[in-house]
């Protein structure tokens, strides 16, 4: 049976391999509630990230306190700080493993006028086409780390989307060492996918 296109999506959705999170995550929409307000968008830009075996991984150097969440329940959310920005990633794996998904990009299409605010631009293209624009826009921080996407109640979720596109596909962006496949994932001809 088909999903209803604001149905979200379900835990069992992020309990396999976070390259195929990934790629599925294109085209679901994210939203946040914020002050009264639902912000969001289409996710067209992802990373997937493993564990200790992937130098690229926040898992590599093993369990911390701060990266313990990659090790819990999938479908939660996973935040940490790069060069004074916040990532917003979702813990994907198969059971025992260790992952999540970087969402990288996305097309805004609800709540843009309080985006625009928190990122202070009038670019649309510009407001959340890369991993710390998004999250500004979003107004997301480490207060959300550990949250639930998959409750619709929630402060932030993921609910279906459109599955109309090319979907491709490149080594990830901004990382010393890498996997030798390609974990980035893209919507093909999007103007708001990450420079």
């Amino acid at each position: 049976m088909p999903r209803a296109p604001d149905d979200v999506l379900p835990a069992s959705f992020y309990s396999r391999d976070p390259a195929l999170v990934a790629r599925g995550l294109l085209g679901k929409r994210l939203l946040r509630r914020l002050n009264g307000e639902v912000l969001g968008g289409v996710l067209v830009e992802t990373e997937a990230y493993y564990g200790s075996g992937d130098p690229a991984s926040r898992a590599f150097q093993g369990l911390k306190e701060y990266n313990r969440l990659m090790w819990g329940e999938p479908g939660r959310v996973f935040i940490y700080n790069v060069h004074r920005y916040w990532m917003f990633n979702v813990v994907a794996h198969e059971p025992g493993e260790v992952g999540a998904v970087l969402v990288r990009a996305l097309e805004p299409t609800r709540g843009i006028e309080a985006m625009m605010r928190n990122r202070r631009v009038a670019n649309l293209f510009e407001l959340t086409s890369g991993p710390g624009k998004l999250t500004l826009a979003l107004g997301i921080d480490r207060g959300l780390n550990g949250a639930s996407v998959t409750e619709k109640g929630g402060e932030v979720f993921i609910v279906e989307g459109d599955d109309d596109f090319e979907v491709g596909c490149s080594r990830r962006i901004g990382v010393r060492e890498d996997l030798e496949r390609d974990l980035r994932f893209y919507v093909k001809g999007s103007g708001y996918v990450s420079r």
